[in-house]
């Protein structure tokens, strides 16, 4: 039995996990969710998650939960994939910054883009601050390239990455040159190659 266990959902936001546990190389197992039938609300998943959200991870007697927060420990907890920046490299602040960056900032202003509120909210309200603001940091950060933190692959690619492929595959997010670039080497990498077939497989097999 693998030591490593994904609560996962083909389609969801844990695919993000899924794609990290492909970078990783580790042997992991899946524990499938059909959110349709809602059974990430019971109460022997709750005790899991009680947030009833997926994704989860079970590392021996750990669990974790949140993608970005998922992706940050598994990228400490095995070192030799490299896709960490370990403590007392200078690097580690940019990289933790675009870790949270993609769910606190990119995820929540491309949702509220596509789903405005009936009256703008005041900039300061808004953790991420504006939209466009948001747009403008993000594609010149993926556009020094190829990665987030120059030559090295990183989870923080793993975790922006999906999130802009998120915002474009469902046309909230612009089709700008700077993000489809970013996207064509994300998606040139064997493991996301490997995640979209697999989930895949999945989602038909649910449907």
């Amino acid at each position: 039995m693998a030591d490593l266990t994904l609560y996962h959902a083909a389609p969801s936001r844990s695919s993000i996990v899924r794609w990290m546990l492909e970078e990783l190389g580790e042997p992991y197992g899946i524990e499938l969710l059909t959110l349709a039938e809602g059974e990430h609300l019971t109460a022997d998943y709750k005790a899991i998650n009680p947030m009833a959200k997926v994704p989860a991870l079970r590392h021996g007697d750990v669990v974790i939960t949140e993608a970005a927060a998922i992706c940050t420990y598994l990228a400490d907890e095995f070192p030799a994939a490299q896709l960490n920046m370990p403590v007392g490299d200078p690097r580690r602040g940019p990289y933790l910054k675009w870790l949270f960056f993609g769910p606190s900032c990119i995820e929540p202003a491309i949702i509220d883009h596509a789903m405005p509120r009936k009256e703008e909210p005041r900039r300061g309200m808004l953790g991420y601050g504006d939209f466009d603001t948001v747009m403008e940091v993000t594609a010149k950060a993926v556009a020094a390239g190829p990665y987030l933190l120059g030559d090295r692959f990183t989870a923080a690619d793993v975790v922006v990455g999906s999130t802009i492929r998120f915002g474009v595959t469902f046309e909230i997010l612009p089709k700008i040159p700077e993000f489809m670039a970013y996207l064509d080497r994300l998606l040139a990498r064997p493991a996301m190659q490997r995640t979209l077939a697999l989930d895949e497989e999945l989602a038909g097999a649910n449907a």
